[in-house]
């Protein structure tokens, strides 16, 4: 039970930072090769808060409270981040396709991971062992700790204010809309713009937060865990079904479980085999995901 606990904690960082790439590309039919970056930028803003501003927001709002503190100032920052890059590298080429849209991708990635480097140094920061709460839960025999708790619920909370949003608001129907027929949309008097604009918003905004989870929860953080956090959402993504919301929150939570389990009993170093292995039979036997992806009906 411990490691299914450690299992969901890592894998609600994935579905979170997974629902930034549906989104992404539910709506635009593009890999957001940033939204990794965006994530990493996330810890580092969490990073600056809760550890070198430590006199004024943990000693001020407490340690829980400066969390809660660093998450929504994180996930505003990276929100603003995200619309800026939309703007830049993202709205001018629209029109030019999907290849100029990619490259774009990887041009942005590349600018906010060296940002980082320059700003913050290439030097792993660790958490000092007073920011980061250590209370231990004993549930019977099994041990959990306070902080796992704290992530589950608000990965949870997050995951299911999303999903209100996209499933029963007006805007979350203009979403849907886009995702299943861009053209369309817009001729119907759908607003793409706005609605790319908006998940360029909120889906940064949601990996900015993951990032100040996960630098809590593993105490270190580098300018280059976007990539591998980002690689390992866009698995996610694959696995519950590309564009499909639900999918990416219950991929990203099923290659958690995968990868601790396989960590625990078979072997540390071929954790990653396992989950890319799982992948590939859902591919083969799957190819939409497990929940299918989202497409138009042609009547």
């Amino acid at each position: 039970m411990e490691q299914i606990v450690n299992g969901l904690t890592i894998g609600a960082f994935y579905a979170l930072i997974a629902l930034g790439y549906s989104m992404v590309y539910g709506v635009m039919k593009l890999i957001n090769f940033a939204h990794g970056d965006f994530f990493a930028l996330g810890s580092y803003f969490g990073y600056t808060l809760l550890v070198w501003g430590s006199a004024l927001i943990s000693n001020r709002f407490g340690l829980w409270g400066g969390m809660v503190v660093a998450l929504a100032v994180a996930g505003v920052c990276v929100a603003l981040v995200g619309m800026l890059t939309e703007r830049v590298a993202y709205r001018p080429i629209y029109s030019a396709g999907r290849l100029p849209a990619v490259v774009s991708a990887l041009g942005a990635s590349i600018f906010i991971e060296n940002a980082i480097m320059a700003v913050w140094g290439p030097r792993y920061l660790a958490y000092t062992s007073d920011i980061v709460p250590d209370n231990v839960i004993q549930l019977g025999a099994v041990q959990i700790s306070a902080l796992q708790v704290v992530i589950l619920l608000l990965s949870f909370s997050l995951m299911g204010l999303l999903y209100f949003i996209v499933q029963k608001t007006t805007f979350g129907a203009a979403i849907r809309a886009s995702a299943l027929d861009r053209d369309t949309a817009a001729l119907m008097g759908i607003n793409i713009n706005k609605v790319i604009l908006f998940i360029f918003t909120l889906g940064p905004a949601l990996g900015g937060m993951t990032g100040v989870m996960v630098g809590m929860y593993y105490r270190q953080i580098s300018f280059t865990m976007g990539w591998n956090y980002g690689l390992k959402a866009f698995t996610a993504t694959i696995l519950g079904g590309i564009g499909n919301i639900p999918g990416a929150m219950f991929g990203g939570l099923i290659l958690g479980i995968l990868e601790m389990l396989g960590a625990v009993y078979v072997s540390a170093a071929w954790k990653d085999v396992f989950v890319f292995l799982a992948l590939i039979l859902v591919l083969i036997f799957r190819p939409t995901g497990l929940f299918g992806e989202k497409i138009a009906d042609k009547v």
